[in-house]
Parts: structure tokens; sequence; C-alpha cells
């Protein structure tokens, strides 16, 4: 919480645009690096009695790996679209070249844009719809409790 508090602060003194994103169905772009077998979901109905499945690739919702794994992930999508990762805050990823200033701050699937360059925020918003189909949920309102309302 301390982390947010300090980010919509400097958004707020420093006159940044808010976004708020979400990420559709976050977990299942992770990768699983291990393997992982589950017994037949309710309704599917297997051949053999005692059958169980291997998953091929994605992590799903539930699974203790899936956060872990989406989160890795993201960040090195974001690493590699020119963004550093905070070494006191890992949810925290800052691009600000030249005057420029952008920032995500990630809570699981949801991520907080914010930044004075209008142009990176809408190119940061393309791309990660690109890779990973976002819901922009447009200007930021409400976010973990804090309610945010600009005035003038």
């Amino acid at each position: 919480m301390t982390i947010i508090r300090l980010f919509l602060s400097l958004a707020s003194v420093y006159n940044w645009e808010l976004k708020q994103l979400d990420i559709n169905n976050a977990f299942l772009h992770g990768v699983l690096k291990e393997y992982v077998y589950m017994v037949a979901p309710p309704g599917l109905t297997s051949t053999q009695l005692g059958q169980v499945f291997k998953l091929k690739k994605n992590a799903l919702y539930g699974l203790k790996q899936a956060s872990k794994e989406w989160f890795a992930k993201l960040s090195s999508f974001l690493l590699f679209m020119g963004y550093t990762q905070s070494m006191n805050d890992h949810t925290l990823f800052i691009n600000s070249p030249e005057g420029s200033f952008t920032s995500l701050l990630v809570y699981v699937d949801n991520i907080i844009l914010a930044g004075n360059d209008k142009e990176e925020i809408e190119r940061i918003k393309q791309t990660l719809n690109q890779t990973f189909k976002i819901k922009d949920l447009g200007n930021l309102g409400y976010f973990f409790g804090f309610e945010l309302v600009r005035k003038g």
C-alpha cells in the first residue's frame, strides 16, 4: 500500500496522466517451467479410471505457480520494451528518456499507468493489448480502496 500511496501522490504533484488497465486472463499467459499433472475436471470423462492430464504450456488459475509465471512473463515483456524494474519495489516499472516519464505499477492483473508522455502511454497500451489483450478501463478512478477525483 505504501508504493500505491507514493505513486498516486507523485502523480498528483506532477499532474501525470493516470490510466487503469486490466489484463484479460492474465494467468493463462504464464508458461510453466515444470511438469504439472491434474485429474480430469468435472464434466470431462476419461477412458481409464485414475487417468491424469499433463498441462503442456500455460498456467491455470488456482495453481500456485500461476501468479509467479504470469508476473515473470509480464516483467520480461516490459524490460524488452525499454522499461526498468525498480530495485525497491519489483512491481514498479519506469521508462524515462530525456524529459519524458512513464511508469507502470502492477498488481496481479491490474496495472496503473502514469506519466507525462501521452504518446508513450498510448504506445505501451497498444503493445500490451497486442501481446496480452487488455481492458482499458480509462482514467483511474478507484483502486484498492483509493478513490481518485481530479479537480481543476
